[in-house]
């Protein structure tokens, strides 16, 4: 009886080990945690963009991917850009800011 509670004990902490290994993140996939880290940054920094008057925010793309923003779309000035950039920098758990923006 004491080896079947042994093993049967054994066999509950490695499942435990790889149902917790299955939510952990990878260089290609993110956990559970981050992605939802992501999903607020992304939304932070689209109503940041909205909130801007000089910006038409409806034609920039916002993507996070363990907290790097990635601002795609078309903007009518440098300006626009460098400001877009400057504000997705501003908002809080941003680790980086790629910029693939395109003047009109």
């Amino acid at each position: 009886m004491k080896q079947l509670i042994s093993i049967f004990s054994a066999f509950i902490l490695a499942l435990t080990l790889i149902t917790a290994t299955g939510c952990a993140s990878t260089a290609k996939h993110e956990g559970t945690g981050e992605y939802l880290d992501d999903s607020v940054i992304t939304t932070k920094v689209k109503a940041e963009l909205f909130d801007e008057p000089n910006l038409r925010s409806g034609q920039i793309n916002v993507e996070t991917f363990k907290g790097v923003v990635q601002l795609s779309g078309f903007v009518g000035s440098s300006a626009d850009i460098n400001r877009a950039v400057e504000i997705a920098r501003g908002v809080k758990g941003v680790v980086s800011v790629k910029n693939d923006m395109r003047l009109k």
